[in-house]
């Protein structure tokens, strides 16, 4: 059979990458009979000298997607899991720097948090100490993110969380805005400020001579710094708070130099009791899931320049 080579028109091939996503791996480490999960979804992607396997087929550049599986589960049991962040910087060091066509390696990971049941003391009949170490209760609130970019010599290491849903129950006003023919909003002087975060936050750690951040210490610290914004915030505007959360991570956070948020906010109306003979003194709201306002932004430290995309789907 003749392998046809590049072919012979003015089509050329453009950015292209390949590996397998959503690699659900769950380790187990055993501290006696205290153990600890790390539960991550991880997506590898491998770009390089793939020219040929576009244009004729030739899979002799090709590492095969099987193998980037199994070098996720692999490494699990060989370099444990200390962090999402360690764990896709040791995963992206090893394609680009074992197999010499990969040029760029991108490991993004969800991680799925749990927490230990709380259980009866050692003297209980039914359930001891022992049983509660070993007993999980997964955590609704949030999904942690990662995404590890390596091209054998830069690092980009972009994390963050979505799902975290919060809100204030009042300090929260809005008025004041443009109103034109269509506007028919009531302006509020007390409302309720509800949003599900979205973030992403962009680390200025670039290079191995570099000290690497400690990335579990930093993450908690990031989202306690954002709830307490969102907390403390009098708020105008969404806008505002999201500012205000952005801007006291890049304050306390030196390894941080970018955060982006989208916001979408989650509408509570009003009821509207009156047909009923009763008044609503700001009690009962109603909550629409949908049209809802979407608040976007990047928060940047000062002389840095943006590079979370603008589009969070897309990271």
């Amino acid at each position: 059979m003749t392998v046809n080579s590049r072919p012979a028109r003015p089509v050329m091939l453009g950015q292209n990458q390949y590996g397998k996503a959503e690699n659900r791996v769950v380790k187990i480490t055993r501290d006696g009979a205290t153990h600890h999960i790390k539960d991550l979804n991880v997506s590898v992607a491998l770009s390089g000298d793939m020219e040929e396997v576009h244009y004729s087929g030739s899979n002799a550049n090709v590492l095969p997607t099987d193998t980037t599986k199994n070098t996720v589960y692999a490494f699990a049991k060989e370099h444990g899991i200390e962090s999402a962040e360690q764990f896709g910087i040791h995963l992206a060091r090893h394609f680009v720097t074992s197999q010499e066509p990969i040029k760029t390696a991108r490991i993004r990971i969800e991680e799925y948090a749990w927490e230990r049941i709380e259980a009866s003391g050692a003297d209980s009949q039914s359930i001891g100490a022992d049983e509660a170490k070993h007993s999980f209760v997964r955590k609704g609130q949030e999904t942690r993110l990662t995404q590890i970019t390596y091209d054998g010599s830069a690092w980009e290491v972009v994390s963050g969380l979505k799902d975290l849903v919060v809100m204030n129950s009042t300090d929260s006003e809005f008025w004041g805005y443009v109103k034109d023919k269509y506007t028919t909003l009531k302006e509020a002087y007390d409302r309720i400020l509800a949003t599900e975060v979205s973030g992403r936050w962009r680390f200025n750690w670039t290079d191995d001579e570099q000290r690497m951040p400690d990335w579990e210490k930093s993450y908690e610290q990031v989202r306690k710094h954002m709830l307490k914004a969102f907390a403390e915030t009098y708020s105008l505007s969404l806008q505002q708070t999201l500012y205000q959360m952005g801007a006291r991570i890049i304050d306390n956070r030196g390894e941080i130099d970018e955060v982006r948020f989208s916001l979408p906010n989650k509408h509570h109306f009003l009821v509207d009791l009156e047909p009923f003979g009763l008044k609503n003194d700001n009690e009962v709201y109603y909550a629409a899931d949908r049209p809802y306002g979407l608040i976007e932004a990047t928060v940047l430290r000062d002389g840095c320049e943006a590079k979370i995309p603008v589009d969070l789907t897309n990271l």
